[in-house]
């Protein structure tokens, strides 16, 4: 018995989930999000990540093109995807949820540590634990990019070798697109999408069945 080819379509990224989660739980959800965000974009991703997987809002797969969509638009990543997933959670109406549940602790929090900040930050302690905080969020870059790869990389393995050789290929050439040319983060986008476009065009994928997210 033949395998179904892989479909995939817009609605399936974008549309709503079949059960719209409450508003309250949206809002305590990314209200606890913003409460924990500390060390940067790396740290608030991981843990809307996990928020997603935990609720079951979407597979690994759906929130990785979540998170790519979400970057070749102008703005802020980390709030287009939270727009991204309030709309798939509850419409429109889970949009301004989902944004005030994120923004709302950690602005209040932001605001009271920038004027503690201002009295204790020529403390030697502070100091020395400023320096050991950012290759921390550095670190939690890393994992970011390692948890995000990995289901994009699964799939790749199951339609060919082919496809795993041209993934990694195109992940190398825009990390250094980025770091040795210094282009724009979204010119070196546009620049990966044409080239998997056209690349993947030429090689015949084995067919992979996909379970659709509800």
């Amino acid at each position: 018995m033949e395998s179904a080819p892989l479909k995939w379509s817009w609605g399936k990224l974008g549309g709503m989930n079949k059960q719209p989660t409450r508003l309250a739980k949206i809002f305590w959800t990314f209200f606890s999000i913003g409460l924990q965000s500390f060390g940067g974009g790396a740290s608030t991703f991981l843990l809307i990540r996990e928020a997603c997987l935990r609720n079951g809002w979407m597979d690994e797969e759906t929130f990785v093109r979540s998170w790519a969509l979400s970057q070749i638009s102008p703005g802020i990543n980390l709030l287009k995807l939270t727009v991204l997933i309030g709309h798939r959670l509850h419409g429109w109406a889970g949009i301004p949820i989902a944004v005030l549940g994120l923004m709302l602790p950690s602005g209040g929090i932001t605001a009271l540590m920038t004027a503690g900040f201002a009295l204790v930050r020529e403390q030697p302690l502070v100091r020395a634990a400023l320096k050991g905080i950012l290759p921390a969020t550095i670190g939690l870059s890393i994992a970011m990019g390692i948890q995000m790869a990995q289901p994009l990389f699964s799939r790749a393995r199951r339609e060919g070798p082919a496809q795993v050789g041209l993934s990694g290929l195109i992940l190398v050439g825009a990390a250094w697109l980025m770091g040795g040319w210094n282009l724009s983060p979204l010119l070196v986008l546009l620049l990966a999408g044409g080239a998997a476009a056209a690349l993947f065009a030429l090689l015949p994928a084995r067919a992979v069945v996909e379970k659709a997210v509800e």
